[in-house]
């Protein structure tokens, strides 16, 4: 199998498919390409209850962009074979710059040099569009640099800072090249509106002003005053230059013009002979071949023979075509004379043979009506008449605790310290509770001793969320269920991981209300476990802020574990106080602080016969969960109504609660 390697572009905070955010606040799904970019926005550290001043650090979840071109030789050496550049809502420009500087990275590679950009190819890439550059995780887990924190748009490259602002000019001692046109951006709070920025009128040096592109020393520049509020800006702060015409310019004639930046080059045969028609023979580097032939014979000349110089000038005028004349041998006999209007129609015709001989890229058809026949596999539905079963997730001993004197139907343990997993089961077991553990979201090679190390603890089942854990657990002769993070969104992927010996699964939470009836209504009921009542995990993510903003270490090697004596929310530019929680891994997972409720659906997935369903505790205390248990145990044997549970639940909570992904209208922006 071919590696693919992301290598340059913005990176995703979280963990690709494991994205809940634009799901969760606005219905538009981030895993099936509806990102709101709720990771670009300003947020708030409280720690302990107390907000925490960073001064210009706001941005807690914006990562810089991934540039990965001078790490191209160890890339290939590891064995990837495609690289991948993000160009996600960029411009053709983008396109164009981005992947001419990695062009030239492979080949330096590949030719065994080593990949040494100029400052002046790097500040070119970061002129398209940059949030600032680094090498992501590639080497290494740095979350200090990874998320610098103090802004999250592109800014382009650094222009240099002020020197003085006076009447309608700013002094700005350059770091790079500025002319009149350019746009630039002044560094400021972009969540308080309070960043200015516009085009440059015009450049003066001294006191003469220049059409030419200056690139140090200090320079005055002026703008149109209804763009900039000069009284916003003060020495020292920073100039960043968004925009370069000329540049963007130069990259366009590289796509505009008819001929291609990359043609295939071609060598090319000819015989020429009084008598007989002209013969050109040809074969291009990629296994194109043609043979065409002059629709008259050649006639002896009188005045101008051909000539073989001739020839390869008629021949090499081939642009505007994919072909280049990389080399011609000419057989000569006689003095045969060629008219330029046969070697023109000789030309075309051979170029319309290379064309058509062009080979036809693989093409991997469907069978007709295959989705019809996979679904004509899937087991009946058959009636279901069992009594409905509560599931509560606890992610502490003392919730646990509470949840044995309540008489839970089965307990799930879900701690960020694995080594109190045997205090679990041993209070489970000591009260004839069935209890199963979970396995972390994201599983790497090297931490398989988590697996093991849950081995030991011997619990009744294993809430397993990603196939690693399945596999693992499975082997092992342990019962599995699968959760939501293995986004099972229809019948046939429901299908394949329940043929890997799943118990039952987890619906994904980026099913709204419609899709998750259509999917209960796809599939034998008692393969579903439903999650009623629930902090939707928003963001889940190898990045750390605990550790970048909390610790003076870069990572969980030096970074003294904050995230074990602190309780830390993020605060959204809404006043809402989101909880952020580390795992066993160091991986931070961001909750939606107002609770997700779906009782108002339970009476219809009953009707289509799901008989499970789950809580999902949080940081809920023992009063808390009686009362949910309590709502959703009533509601499940029937004796209250989703409507009155819904309105139990909205006034029991300081923030309510909300049916989030469930709502009962389609979402139009959903992605089917």
């Amino acid at each position: 199998v071919e590696l693919e390697a992301f290598v340059h572009g913005a990176l995703c905070v979280a963990y690709s498919g494991q994205c809940l955010t634009s799901e969760s606040l606005g219905g538009r799904s981030a895993n099936r390409g509806q990102c709101a970019q709720a990771c670009r926005l300003p947020y708030e550290l409280l720690c302990d209850g107390e907000l925490r001043d960073f001064g210009d650090q706001k941005y807690l979840l914006s990562p810089q962009d991934l540039a990965a071109f001078a790490l191209t030789p160890q890339l290939i050496e590891a064995g990837v074979r495609c690289f991948k550049i993000e160009g996600r809502l960029k411009t053709p420009e983008y396109v164009a710059n981005i992947t001419r500087h990695y062009r030239e990275a492979i080949n330096s590679a590949v030719a065994g040099h080593p990949v040494q950009f100029t400052r002046r190819q790097i500040q070119q890439m970061e002129q398209s569009f940059s949030r600032g550059f680094s090498p992501g995780w590639l080497q290494g887990c740095d979350h200090k640099m990874l998320v610098p924190a103090t802004s999250s748009a592109k800014r382009g490259v650094f222009l240099g800072r002020i020197e003085a602002v006076q009447f309608d000019r700013v002094t700005v001692q350059l770091e790079y090249t500025v002319q009149a046109g350019d746009g630039v951006v002044f560094e400021g709070d972009r969540a308080n509106d309070d960043e200015q920025g516009g085009r440059v009128f015009q450049v003066f040096q001294g006191r003469t002003a220049t059409s030419e592109a200056i690139d140090s020393g200090a320079v005055d520049l002026t703008f149109d005053r209804s763009n900039i509020n000069l009284s916003r800006l003060y020495v020292g702060q920073q100039v960043w230059k968004t925009d370069d015409p000329r540049l963007t310019q130069q990259l366009r004639r590289t796509y505009e013009t008819a001929d291609p930046q990359r043609r295939v080059p071609l060598m090319l045969t000819v015989h020429a002979e009084p008598g007989r028609p002209l013969l050109v023979e040809g074969i291009a580097k990629n296994g194109c071949v043609c043979r065409v032939e002059s629709e008259q014979s050649l006639e002896a000349a009188q005045k101008h023979p051909i000539t073989v110089d001739v020839l390869r000038e008629q021949l090499a005028r081939l642009g505007g075509t994919a072909f280049e004349l990389l080399d011609l041998t000419a057989t000569i006999v006689g003095t045969p004379m060629v008219p330029l209007s046969v070697l023109g129609n000789v030309r075309k015709r051979m170029v319309e043979q290379l064309d058509r001989s062009l080979p036809m890229p693989e093409v991997m058809l469907c069978r007709d009506n295959a989705l019809v026949r996979l679904r004509q596999q899937l087991p009946n539905r058959e009636a279901q008449t069992a009594t409905p079963l509560l599931t509560v997730l606890c992610r502490t001993l003392d919730q646990v605790r509470a949840c044995v004197e309540l008489k839970v139907d089965r307990l799930i343990a879900d701690f960020q310290d694995i080594r109190e997993y045997r205090d679990a089961v041993e209070i489970a077991r000591g009260s004839d509770h069935t209890m199963l553990l979970a396995t972390p979201r994201i599983q790497k090679p090297d931490e398989m001793g988590l697996f093991r190390a849950m081995l030991k603890h011997q619990p009744d089942g294993v809430l397993v969320r990603n196939l690693s854990g399945l596999a693992f657990f499975r082997d092992q002769g342990i019962p599995v269920v699968g959760d939501y993070s293995l986004n099972v969104t229809n019948e046939l992927t429901a299908s394949f991981l329940m043929e890997q010996k799943l118990q039952w699964l987890t619906p994904s939470y980026d099913l709204n209300r419609d899709q998750l009836m259509e999917l209960v209504q796809s599939v034998p009921p008692q393969w579903l476990e439903v999650v009623v009542h629930q902090h939707m995990p928003m963001f889940h993510m190898e990045h750390c802020v605990f550790c970048a903003m909390l610790s003076p270490g870069t990572n969980k090697t030096n970074c003294g574990r904050p995230c074990d004596v602190h309780q830390v929310e993020l605060r959204d530019r809404t006043g809402v106080d989101h909880p952020l929680v580390a795992d066993v891994g160091c991986r931070n997972t961001l909750f939606n602080a107002v609770a997700q409720s779906s009782a108002e659906a339970v009476a219809d997935l009953l009707a289509l016969g799901v008989r499970r369903f789950r809580i999902e505790l949080l940081r809920d205390d023992a009063d808390q969960i009686r009362k949910l248990h309590s709502l959703y145990a009533q509601l499940l044997s029937g004796d209250v109504s989703g409507e009155s549970v819904w309105r139990t639940l909205n006034a029991m909570n300081r923030v309510g609660v909300t049916r989030g992904t469930l709502e009962s209208r389609r979402n139009p922006l959903a992605i089917l």
